[in-house]
């Protein structure tokens, strides 16, 4: 596996004022982020600070109630009224307002936004290589043998050229997860997503799976993680960011924030992580 095989392409993100509520419950409150292309940005914060609805909302999984995420400067799941529609025809008032698109459209811009998940969301009915074939073929992109000849050459990209026959449920946690990797980028999407990659697997595990996204790290691709994994943040990140209470509480290059933080919730939250 090498950095240059595992490249695709890389995309500018902007989190543009999001807030959202779940109930009375504010999960994000005013979050402002601009991630730029082929940046590798870190998110970290206590359990409940809205990490995971972030990435959620970045591509339009979750719908924030104010506020918008654009990907290479288009916004995702929302057009402002003024703007040219899926007809072509721009509406005559309310510019500066925002339309939700329709599922169709969006699910045409989710799959430029790869996603991995903590728990795999692998299908247990398709083997390993119909897995990462699915989306190409679903979304029209590639026919069934190009889409199986692509998940093969991903397949041996992550180490498991060996497996391509297998189900999920003949797996390794370890394995399954590079599995979803592979998937996510068989769309090559200009972001990648990964909530939580390694909180499901076993410690002997987690190394594996951070190996491939090392070598995605390094080969210019945009990712956005979010994680516990202190030493991968070092290691990796240009940025790490610290969340808590649904807002951006602190952000910066590793070293600072890990080795220097400035507020007194992300000082607190390191002394009982590292």
């Amino acid at each position: 596996m090498t950095t240059e095989t595992l490249k695709v392409d890389s995309a500018a993100v902007e989190v543009h004022d999001v807030h959202k509520w779940y109930g009375a419950h504010r999960v994000l409150n005013g979050v402002e982020l601009t991630v730029r292309p082929g940046e590798v940005t870190v998110i970290l914060g206590p359990s409940g600070s809205g990490k995971s609805t972030l990435l959620r909302v970045i591509n339009h999984l979750e719908k924030p109630e104010v506020g918008y995420v654009s990907v290479n400067g288009e916004p995702i799941g929302v057009r402002r009224y003024g703007e040219r529609s899926e007809t072509g025809v721009p509406p005559a008032e309310g510019w500066g307002r925002l339309k939700e698109l329709s599922e169709r459209v969006i699910l045409a811009q989710r799959s430029r936004i790869g996603f991995v998940f903590q728990n795999f969301n692998l299908f247990p009915h398709l083997t390993v290589l119909d897995n990462v074939a699915a989306a190409p073929v679903a979304t029209g992109r590639l026919k069934k043998p190009e889409a199986q000849e692509l998940a093969r050459d991903l397949l041996g990209r992550v180490g498991l050229a060996d497996r391509t026959g297998a189900y999920p449920r003949q797996l390794s946690g370890g394995q399954q997860q590079r599995v979803a990797i592979a998937r996510a980028l068989a769309l090559r999407p200009g972001v990648i997503l990964f909530d939580e990659p390694t909180s499901a697997l076993d410690p002997e595990l987690v190394g594996e799976v951070l190996a491939v996204i090392k070598d995605l790290a390094t080969s210019g691709t945009t990712l956005v993680v979010v994680t516990h994994e202190i030493g991968f943040a070092r290691e990796v990140a240009d940025r790490v960011i610290f969340m808590d209470g649904g807002r951006i509480v602190e952000q910066g290059p590793p070293a600072e924030v890990l080795d220097h933080p400035k507020h007194e919730r992300t000082r607190d939250f390191l002394s009982k992580v590292l």
